[in-house]
């Protein structure tokens, strides 16, 4: 059972990772003054597997133009991620 909740912690980090990566790939355009290209294999994979979790929070989060659903998702899963591992 343990191996099972290491298993599922090391995903949730691998998963802030990636959304951690889909928070700095939404600079880019402010840096570059281009918009990103959808169908670029990166910015594709990042936006599918992202996105699942964050439209919901984002109908809740969104304060004017400011949109707080990837730093709630980034603590929550930081949460949920170290309360499995310390259960494994």
């Amino acid at each position: 059972m343990s191996e099972v909740l290491f298993i599922l912690g090391t995903v949730i980090q691998i998963y802030s990772f990636i959304l951690l990566g889909r928070v700095l790939m939404s600079w880019i355009p402010m840096f570059t003054n281009r918009p990103l290209d959808p169908y670029n294999p990166l910015v594709k994979f990042l936006l599918d597997v992202t996105e699942p979790v964050l439209a919901p929070l984002r109908r809740y989060l969104v304060i004017g133009m400011i949109d707080l659903s990837p730093l709630v998702a980034l603590i929550g899963l930081q949460i949920l991620g170290s309360a499995i591992l310390r259960s494994a």
